[in-house]
């Protein structure tokens, strides 16, 4: 094979030498512009942030037993190195907040249908309705480009908790139904009961997040919560030593580990425990007054002007037959309705209002009981069973009280350090005032009404039963609420990204390098340094370098080198 002639190889040297300038000039020029606008971002104010960093949501929808709200969280994946949590921006609603989802009987911030979804049990247009308008009111909160990759969990609380396990598995595939047709980011497993532990839990890590107690920066130790919902009562707190609990969960918080003990009590939320003292005044009142067929219950913590048809699981032969025994006879009654009628008497209403926060069997818990302190451990007394928690020792020196806590102390008016005594005195003058005009308390007829029994139970139920009353105990703040902890919590477990190249630019800016506008100066200034000594220099045919000995291929040899 001939080798090509030296003016063919000139002209074939001349345009990779064209190539390459092209080709040189362009990427200078393109890394000049992204120069500019690295400069651009990086000196003015507020643009990198918006450019190099974006914030996402998350929506958590709080299926509890008096009803459904929804919350909606907007975060930023920056803060402390040593923590694990990214940073929260907003969440809502707040108190600019105006809907017609907003209830008054919410009295912290919330956005709320009424009941919960455990009334709902083969109603799926139930289901529907109860959703519908807060998964709405969640899709104008998130931008709407942001609908995609914002995951929304829907968990259920002690309402579903209570229900059997086939009626709260058809709930759920009921809001699955609603959910799916919305354009959030869903997974069934997102859908589901929480356990009372696991409520518990996101309470405890809420509040603590709140107020700032998490980090290797934070030297305070973590709070206590006591959290009060419509069906059950929350009790968490850090334990310094390790033991054999079946309430213990161990809560790795970025670099630390947490040992809690989480206690969820069903039966002593707000709802529940005024349940369960219409059931006292039933039992008592069936066997001294009975008449007719209609059992008439006259409740003593009620405005004299309440009259009401009220219906209660558990109340004494409510829609069906009731036997009791009762001084050696046994009783058989059966009542169609009951009727529930106000009579006014505040030492009444208190003994009646302990009785059911010590989840008292007693009858005669109408004989109010002078003197009685809380011991540590289970014990009985007259009947009354206290709960088993003082044995934990209580080693939080300090308690927030939250959700139903926070509601009925904030009517008070009163400092959120507030001590007991003056909680019942500011009780009964309330009470005492809102017995002649329940407008005064709130709007909604059923909250306003049995709000004097809330004081008294809420009280007692901190003093008597949960033997707190010695602890430094802060009513708020009212914003915090479980759906933090789950959002934070299970947040990290989500699929906020489904791609693999979206996981590494979450992972760079979880380290920092994509979120600062200057790193990116640096790198761009640094690849045009390296781009402008590094240029490679191709050896040119020419007499000069052939002179200078530098070597050619084989074919390029001088004519009187060629092999004969």
């Amino acid at each position: 094979m001939e080798p090509k002639s030296p003016s063919k190889l000139k002209l074939s040297f001349t345009g990779f030498t064209r190539y390459k300038r092209v080709l040189k000039t362009s990427i200078i020029v393109l890394v000049v512009v992204l120069l500019l606008v690295g400069v651009y971002f990086a000196f003015s104010p507020g643009k990198g942030r918006g450019v190099f960093k974006e914030s996402y949501f998350s929506v958590v929808v709080d299926c509890g037993s008096s009803g459904t709200r929804v919350n909606v969280y907007e975060w930023m994946s920056e803060g402390e190195s040593n923590m694990k949590f990214p940073l929260l921006l907003h969440s809502y609603p707040d108190k600019t907040t105006k809907s017609s989802l907003w209830k008054n009987s919410c009295q912290y911030h919330c956005m709320q249908t009424e009941p919960g979804l455990d009334k709902f049990v083969g109603n799926s247009s139930g289901v529907r309705v109860s959703l519908e308008p807060l998964i709405l009111w969640a899709e104008q909160v998130v931008p709407r480009e942001r609908h995609s990759d914002t995951p929304i969990l829907v968990l259920g609380t002690a309402g579903l908790r209570r229900l059997a396990i086939d009626n709260a598995r058809q709930v759920l595939e009921d809001v699955v139904a609603v959910v799916k047709e919305h354009t959030f980011l869903y997974r069934k497993n997102w859908i589901r009961v929480l356990s009372g532990k696991e409520e518990a839990h996101y309470g405890w890590v809420a509040l603590n997040y709140k107020m700032g107690r998490f980090g290797n920066y934070s030297e305070s130790p973590t709070l206590g919560l006591i959290d009060l919902g419509g069906s059950s009562l929350q009790v968490v707190m850090e334990i310094d030593d390790a033991r054999e609990d079946t309430h213990l969960v161990r809560s790795k918080i970025g670099s630390m580990e947490h040992q809690i003990l989480a206690y969820s009590l069903p039966a002593f939320g707000l709802n529940e425990a005024f349940d369960r003292s219409v059931v006292m005044l039933s039992q008592a009142q069936w066997f001294k007054e009975n008449t007719h067929n209609t059992l008439e219950v006259r409740h003593p913590c009620l405005g004299s002007d309440f009259v009401q048809n009220y219906s209660c699981p558990g109340c004494l032969g409510l829609n069906s037959s009731y036997q009791k025994i009762f001084n050696g006879q046994t009783w058989i009654a059966e009542f169609p309705s009951l009727h529930l009628v106000g009579e006014p008497n505040w030492e009444l209403c208190k003994g009646l209002a302990k009785a059911a926060a010590i989840n008292s069997s007693s009858l005669d818990w109408s004989q109010p009981t002078v003197g009685t302190k809380c011991k540590a451990g289970s014990y009985s007394y007259g009947g009354s069973y206290f709960i088993n928690l003082t044995a934990a020792a209580y080693p939080s020196a300090r308690f927030h009280a939250l959700s139903g806590f926070y509601a009925v102390f904030n009517m008070l008016n009163l400092n959120p350090r507030a001590n007991f005594t003056k909680i019942w005195e500011e009780g009964q003058q309330l009470c005492s005032r809102s017995w002649a005009n329940l407008s005064s308390i709130s709007r909604n007829q059923k909250y306003a009404g049995q709000y004097c029994f809330h004081v008294p139970y809420m009280a007692s139920l901190i003093e008597d039963s949960l033997c707190l009353g010695d602890k430094e105990i802060i009513f708020g703040p009212g914003d915090v609420s479980w759906t933090l902890g789950a959002a934070l919590v299970e947040g990290e477990q989500l699929l906020f990204r489904t791609t693999k190249t979206e996981t590494s630019i979450s992972t760079l800016k979880n380290m920092g390098i994509v979120s600062s506008p200057v790193v990116l100066f640096v790198l761009l200034l640094c690849l045009l340094f390296i781009i402008y000594r590094c240029q490679i220099k191709l050896p040119m045919p020419s007499r000069n370098s052939a002179a200078a000995g530098v070597s050619l291929p084989s074919y390029v040899a001088h004519p009187k080198c060629r092999p004969n």
